[in-house]
């Protein structure tokens, strides 16, 4: 390596031309990050700002746009639907426009298509607030829910995500739900298959993979993994049955991890914390973890006692 050179001198501005010239010869490998071409790719901040609308459309009293006065909510609303069909159509036509196979003309039947499944998403969207409510007795009000809680805010994007995952749009659901993952720390991806009445309590590390499936009436706490048992086979496991299956009716608490494309968690059955499951589990069923010794250090002397897993099983430890 060369001497340090004298950064008030020529020396340096040669030496800053020469490394100019060695950066930009470095984008000619042709490699996928070499690419110089702007609005190749949806632009991750218009698709945050279309999360926002829309969650001002699916929450309309809750969530509005400080730009603008608001003399009229309905059409406000008008408005705002334009808005977004606008950019949605535009973010989806590039979308298609850099995947092999996909024609950019359709981003208009795929943004219809959307637009018209948002009375569901609320519908869905109506419930998940209900199961919040119903399974968190620190909850003072609906509203509260809406406004602050992380769970109902990653859920309701995973649904809007996911609509325009089974529209088949690339990358943009994926950048929906990353967007939600920063905000929460709850990372759910966009093909995750979720059904009605859904509470996600509390919900920072939650991870829930591609290919789950949950269905009903459903409740998890945070730190709860549903995720691949090995993802050693690289791509040639993509489209496969990766993830569980978390049938009606389940509650699982913090810190379970729930692995595998085979693992069916069975109707109506409890998973303990700190669970750790790789194979199916019969309905009804209530899953703990036994053989765990807790040890306190005081004056006492050593007395036996036990405390209740939520699964119901007992877990001894010792006053020492």
């Amino acid at each position: 390596m060369e001497k340090p050179f004298n950064p008030n001198g020529a020396p340096f501005e040669a030496e800053i031309q020469r490394l100019e010239e060695l950066i930009l010869a470095d984008y000619g490998g042709g490699r996928v990050i070499d690419r110089l071409e702007l609005f190749m790719q949806p632009d991750g901040a218009v698709i945050e700002e279309l999360i926002e609308k829309l969650f001002r459309v699916v929450f309309p009293g809750y969530f509005r746009d400080h730009t603008y006065r608001i003399y009229n909510l309905k059409n406000s609303i008008s408005n705002l639907l334009e808005d977004i069909a606008i950019h949605l159509n535009e973010q989806i036509a590039i979308a298609l426009r850099g995947a092999e196979g996909a024609d950019p003309a359709d981003s208009e039947r795929i943004t219809a298509e959307f637009m018209a499944g948002l009375p569901h998403i609320r519908g869905l969207a109506d419930m998940d607030l209900s199961a919040a409510y119903d399974g968190d007795p620190s909850a003072s009000s609906l509203e509260e829910i809406i406004i602050s809680y992380p769970g109902l805010y990653a859920i309701t994007v995973n649904r809007i995500a996911h609509l325009l995952y089974e529209l088949r749009v690339p990358l943009i659901p994926r950048i929906m739900t990353e967007c939600a993952h920063c905000r929460t720390g709850i990372d759910i991806h966009p093909g995750a298959r979720i059904g009605r009445h859904f509470f996600i309590d509390h919900g920072t590390g939650i991870v829930i993979g591609e290919t789950t499936v949950i269905g009903d009436n459903v409740k998890i706490y945070q730190g709860v993994t549903l995720g691949a048992l090995s993802t050693r086979g690289g791509q040639r496991l993509h489209g496969k049955k990766r993830h569980p299956t978390i049938e009606n009716n389940v509650t699982i608490y913090a810190g379970a991890s729930i692995l595998g494309g085979d693992t069916v968690i069975g109707h109506d059955s409890i998973i303990g914390s700190n669970a750790f499951i790789t194979r199916s589990v019969e309905p009804g069923t209530r899953v703990s973890v036994s053989n765990r010794e807790l040890q306190f250090k005081s004056g006492q002397k050593n007395e036996p006692a036990k405390q209740e897993e939520p699964g119901g099983e007992p877990v001894w430890y010792y006053i020492i």
